[in-house]
């Protein structure tokens, strides 16, 4: 059975078709976030620690780490991302015990997450294309952790699912050559908007059986994508979480705080034996007593017939 193992200074996670589906925070990130750019450019982290706690709080499995702000002063992301990741991620794991993900287009921003992360970080990640396997895939190797997949190459993103099959089984075949095993990618089959395609989910429950039975690989998402541009968006994401589970996806980079969504995810725990005996959903479910109801004065518990 594949299993990509993370971890941080204290904490093992476990991505694998036998094991809870594996929720990463995606709320540190700059992306469409002015405010929050805004403060990262300023040195100011109040924001990135309220979301921190809050997605631990929330059940996040890992943390997404992205530090790509366009600074104004100077918009070159090679001089300015590395050392602002750098800040971040030892900010972070100094407030969380739970495992990162480091995420960035930019190769020296990935290795400089890696230069100060502790334990074994999920690198986000490599594409089918051919300069990004060159510079990403010796990093993966050189420290020995798990890394995302991308399923686009240097043609870009394809729509038709069996490119995206092939550029996802070319990385793992690279991957190999290098000496990374299968269990360490993670990939990721691109899910497109619905609303813009009306096959997406159908693709992407297809690529995914497809991967984990043919490749044998673990798998993972940007959830949201799915229901990009329209209404009711937590809806549409609660709906397609399960039905990703159920084709075998298990991971996704989401919102742990949008709790329709998490419910989802419990309750797919629950109903695929990931969940044994539903400990966890009941934990998170029960209703407690009010006060006094079903007991004695003094605490004991009052007989029925």
């Amino acid at each position: 059975m594949t299993r990509t193992i993370v971890e941080s200074a204290a904490k093992t996670a476990i991505i694998g078709f036998d094991q809870p589906f594996c929720v990463i925070g995606e709320r540190i990130n700059p992306t469409g976030r002015k405010k929050l750019a805004r403060e990262l450019e300023a040195g100011d982290f109040s924001t990135v620690e309220l979301d921190a706690l809050a997605q631990v709080a929330a059940g996040a499995t890992m943390l997404d780490i992205n530090a790509g702000v366009v600074y104004n002063s100077n918009p070159n992301p090679n001089e300015t991302e590395p050392p602002l990741m750098r800040k971040v991620i030892m900010m972070v794991q100094e407030l969380v015990d739970i495992p990162l993900c480091i995420d960035s287009s930019v190769p020296a921003a990935l290795e400089a997450g890696l230069e100060v992360c502790k334990g074994r970080p999920l690198l986000n990640s490599v594409t089918g294309e051919e300069d990004k396997l060159e510079l990403i895939l010796p990093l993966v190797k050189k420290y020995n952790v798990p890394v995302v997949a991308i399923s686009n190459d240097d043609t870009g993103i394809s729509e038709d699912p069996e490119v995206r099959f092939a550029v996802a089984k070319k990385i793992v075949e690279r991957a190999a050559d290098f000496g990374i095993p299968a269990h360490d990618i993670v990939v990721d089959p691109l899910v497109m908007p619905i609303g813009a395609m009306r096959t997406a989910g159908l693709q992407v429950f297809e690529l995914v059986r497809r991967l984990r039975n043919e490749l044998g690989v673990n798998t993972t998402c940007g959830a949201s994508n799915i229901s990009f541009g329209l209404p009711n968006r937590n809806g549409i994401n609660a709906a397609f979480l399960p039905m990703a589970i159920s084709s075998g996806m298990t991971s996704a980079i989401m919102n742990p705080m949008h709790t329709l969504e998490m419910d989802a995810i419990r309750a797919a725990n629950f109903l695929t034996d990931n969940d044994p005996h539903g400990g966890v959903w009941i934990k998170k479910n029960r209703v407690p007593p009010a006060e006094g109801e079903g007991r004695e004065r003094g605490g004991r518990r009052r007989r029925r017939g």
